[in-house]
């Protein structure tokens, strides 16, 4: 008896998103069915979602929550300049490593869009234990810039961080 289809998915994904608006209830979360859709539509599974306000420890604590149901983990919302601004500070806290080219990536891919601007955002990546940790704007344009970096280095991101030797699986 079939009781359901069982896919596989390529990766679990946490959403953390931090905006005090959306938190207070006083503006509607874009950012979560943006990335419902993208999980559903490319083979990842949406394990995680939570909002939290711009403080250095709400965000620091949704991170590690976060990282331990997800692969992936997508932080979105304050990387600007702005006192408000603290994510990367909350990811560098619980932070293993600094994965600088993912950052570079999606600043130079955000420069199409939003021009010189790009050069503001401080779009960052970490790991943690096994979980990739991505630091992006709160745009839904960002995001979507970081949901294409994720379809293409993602798998291979998480496999890394596992201690996965590059020659053990098939690319």
């Amino acid at each position: 008896m079939v009781l359901g289809e069982v896919r596989t998915v390529k990766a679990r994904i946490g959403l953390v998103v931090t905006s005090d608006r959306v938190y207070r209830g006083e503006r509607e979360d874009r950012i979560l069915p943006l990335v419902a859709g993208w999980a559903e539509r490319n083979g990842y599974l949406l394990a995680y979602y939570t909002v939290r306000p711009n403080s250095v420890e709400a965000i620091r604590s949704a991170i590690v929550e976060a990282a331990s149901w997800a692969d992936i983990v997508l932080v979105t919302g304050g990387t600007g300049p702005g006192p408000r601004d603290v994510s990367v500070e909350a990811a560098r806290m619980v932070a293993e490593k600094e994965l600088p080219g993912l950052g570079e990536e999606m600043r130079r891919h955000s420069r199409e869009s939003v021009g010189l601007r790009a050069a503001l955002s401080r779009s960052s990546a970490y790991t943690l234990g096994s979980s990739i940790i991505i630091v992006t704007p709160g745009s839904p344009d960002a995001v979507k810039v970081a949901l294409e970096i994720v379809g293409a280095v993602g798998e291979h991101a998480v496999r890394a961080a596992r201690g996965v030797s590059h020659w053990e699986w098939k690319h």
